[in-house]
Formats: structure tokens, sequence, C-alpha cells
């Protein structure tokens, strides 16, 4: 008979000790060690441990011949967009998120949608009539879509092995279990093993496997970290729960970009996907309104413009307020710190609030200059054109700094009909006014922005 052994694992980056510590020699947090049983197999090697390829033998890397390998279209452009391009034979894809934000519908529309192959989607959540009432909703209908309500990672590869699928669906991997390890469902070592079972599945039989993952309270995928470097992709879906728009990122890609970004809108009858993002990040306004400006950013290689839009008001309290959604912190206070120190306007004494619209959260740098300009124009009380846009990064000195792909900024915003965009004069080299209808203003420093926005 089989012998238990404890182990205690750590929750963050799954380090084992036979002991418990209060501190982990790994990853260096507190109080993250918990204690699990884990079953000895009785076999010398686990089945999730079997050698891939027996016979293999090491090659000279100029000898090793390879081909280009055909994706498996998911019909959806945003998905397959943040994938690279498709899903890869034989990949691992972990995708992560808040309960309710639409992982299971995401991944259940994909199989629903892929009607040349057989997909396999497991739910260890939901009964199959909880799935089919999710594709009643979304109105999809597919011949070679199965789906099974099941746990146990033995009873699964049989299924898998009864139908033959081209495509498997995990529907979470925190509710999944294996029987080599004798602790509960959603556990360190539990996820661990389950993922690794897949890998193993995935890279032997070419079967690409795709993975729900739950999320911690701080945001972060639960289980061990080493989790996140097993599979070949992480997505991280996200979204206001106040909007109805989703964020599909990529914090991983072993087959293309991370800079990438899928954006579907909730709708009753399923996720939509949006093709113009730029649709619903600038509002419709018919005034014109102090501290609205619209900046050119880009994720991947995707121009999006979004509205931004502050309030500077007089200091109630002895401290100033400084608060921002959907843009850092940090670097808004040293933009105001600039704006104090280097360009002469007094906002020290005065309360800022800078929101990015439509819940979106923005880390370029060009979005600099937008958000000056917002800050100066509720300062003054003076509205910015909705026809004018903004794409420069600003330095501490005040100076407005060049960024990346200017010529596809100022051509998106040529095409969505804007009159102006304001850069900085060391991307003006780069860009020829004949070839735009659009007016492109270059400035130097923020206070020549500010004679040209506001004289």
């Amino acid at each position: 008979m089989a012998k238990s052994k404890k182990y205690y694992y750590c929750q963050e980056c799954g380090y084992q000790s036979a002991s418990w510590l209060g501190r982990c020699p790994e990853c260096g947090k507190w109080n993250t060690m918990v204690e699990e049983v884990v079953k000895a197999a009785v076999s010398s090697v686990k089945a999730s441990q079997r050698s891939i390829s027996p016979t293999s033998k090491p090659k000279l890397i100029k000898d090793v011949t390879y081909s280009e390998t055909t994706r498996i279209p998911t019909h959806y452009p945003e998905l397959d967009r943040v994938l690279g391009g498709g899903i890869v034979p034989g990949s691992l894809i972990l995708i992560g998120g808040e309960p309710g934000i639409g992982k299971s519908t995401l991944l259940l529309q994909t199989a629903l949608s892929i009607t040349n192959l057989r997909v396999l989607y497991v739910s260890g959540e939901e009964s199959e009539q909880q799935i089919k009432m999710r594709a009643d909703r979304i109105n999809q209908h597919n011949n070679t879509c199965y789906v099974v309500s099941e746990t146990v990672t033995q009873r699964i590869f049989e299924h898998i092995e009864q139908v033959q699928p081209d495509l498997v669906v995990i529907d979470s991997i925190q509710t999944i279990s294996t029987e080599h390890v004798d602790s509960a469902s959603g556990s360190v070592s539990q996820i661990r093993e389950c993922t690794t079972e897949f890998q193993r599945f995935a890279k032997e039989s070419g079967v690409p496997v795709l993975l729900i993952g739950h999320i911690t309270k701080d945001g972060t995928l639960a289980g061990p970290k080493v989790m996140e470097h097993i599979v070949d992709c992480v997505l991280q879906f996200e979204g206001d729960r106040n909007y109805g728009f989703r964020m599909l990122r990529s914090l991983k890609n072993r087959f293309g970009s991370t800079a990438e970004l899928g954006i579907f809108e909730m709708q009753g009858d399923g996720l939509r996907e949006v093709a113009n993002p730029s649709e619903f990040l600038l509002s419709q306004r018919d005034e014109n309104l102090s501290g609205a400006a619209i900046g050119a950013t880009l994720e991947g290689a995707r121009p999006m413009f979004i509205e931004v839009q502050s309030l500077v008001s007089s200091a109630v309290y002895g401290t100033p307020q400084r608060n921002a959604n959907g843009f850092d912190y940090r670097r808004l206070s040293m933009l105001l710190a600039v704006l104090e120190k280097r360009c002469g306007f007094k906002l020290a004494a005065k309360d800022v609030f800078l929101n990015i619209a439509g819940g979106i959260k923005v880390a370029d740098p060009a979005l600099d200059l937008a958000v000056v300009c917002s800050i100066l124009s509720s300062n003054v009380d003076i509205a910015i054109s909705p026809k004018f846009c903004f794409a420069a990064e600003m330095g501490l000195s005040g100076e407005i700094r060049p960024v990346a792909r200017v010529e596809q900024r100022v051509g998106e915003a040529n095409r969505l009909g804007f009159e102006k965009i304001f850069i900085s004069k060391y991307n003006g080299k780069a860009i020829k006014q004949s070839k735009y209808d659009i007016e492109i203003v270059q400035v130097g420093v923020i206070e020549e922005a500010f004679r040209k926005l506001f004289a």
C-alpha cells in the first residue's frame, strides 16, 4: 500500500519543505507555507513524468529541421491577435480573470465557433445542463463540440481517448485533481501536478489545451508561480464591472507578442468583438468642457484614441488630494511636480483628479502630453477642442520627448477625422505634412504646447 507523507508548500512559488517555515527561502514571502498530504506513487515513475520520446538524442542545432506550424484559427480576430495568429497545436494556454468576468463564456464561444474540429469542453464547476443553458443564451450551436462534467484527470484522459478531440478546454484548473496527489483540489501540489499532466498530454499528442484559472485578491493567478512557467501562454481577461467592455492581454506568449490587446463587449447574448476601440474610449460630448483631452496610445500594433479627463480644484483640506483611475498614480505625481517646478504652474495647493474614460488602464508614456494638457485645461477652465489629440512624452525638464511609431498614431488620427495632433518636434523629421489632411503641430517644451493650445 502506498504511503502518505506530509509536506509544506509555499502558496506563492511552490517551494517544498519537510517542516513549516515562517518565511519561504525561495521567494522570501512570509506565512505562505501550507501543509499538504502527498500520496507516494506505487510505481517508480509517475504517469506525468514519463519521457515524451525515449529514443530522443542530442543533435547539432544546424541539423535540426522544422516546418511552419499551421495555427488553429478561433474565428475571433481579437483572440487570434492576442495569441499571435491562432492556437498553436500542442500548446498549453492559461486564461485568468476575476469571477464573473466572462472567462467561461469566452472559451465556450470559442469552442462552439470552431466547427471543423472536434472540441472537448471539460467543466469541473458546472453540469452539462448548465453548459447547455449558456450555449443557448449565446445562441451558438456546434455538432462537433462535446461537453462533460469531470474533476479527476485520469477520467478526463479516458474521455479524451474516447472522443479523440482536436482541442481540449478545462474549466477550471483549480477544480481538477489527480489521483497521484492525496490533497484537496486547488492546493499547490494539485494545481502543479494537474498542469504538468496536461502539459505532457499536449506535447505528446499535439492537441492544444486551454485552461481557465482563478485569480487571488491581489489580481495574480491562484496557485504556484511554477504553473505560469509550465504553460506556453498566459492570458489575462480583465475589465471594470461598471462597464460592459473586457480586455484580453497577453502576459506570456512563447509563440507571439505580449504587447497585443483584444477588446470585447459583454452583451446579453455573449461577448462581442470590438474592432474599433476608439468607438467606446472616446465619449460623445455635445458641449466642450474643460479638463478633457484625447491621447493617442498604442497597444501592440493597434493605435487607440482614449479620452483623459481631469478635475483641478482648490484643496479644502490641508493636504491636497491626488487620485488617478486607469493611470499610474506615481507618474501623475511626477508630471505634477514637473509642471510645478519647471513650468511655473501653481498646483501644489490644489486637488487633482484624473480618469481614463472607458475603464481602461494605460501605461503608454505617449499619454503624458494628453494628461498634462487636460490638467492645464481644467486649471485655467478653458476647453480643448475634441478635434485635437496628443501623442508625446514629457521629461523631467519639461521637454516634450518623441514616442515610438508616431506615423501610425498620426495616420489613425487622420483616418478618424481629427484636425490637429500635437507631437514632439523631434518626431517631426519622420513625418511629412503633405501626406496627411490633419495638421501636425510640433512642440519642444510644455510652455510652447500651452501657448499654441490656449493662445
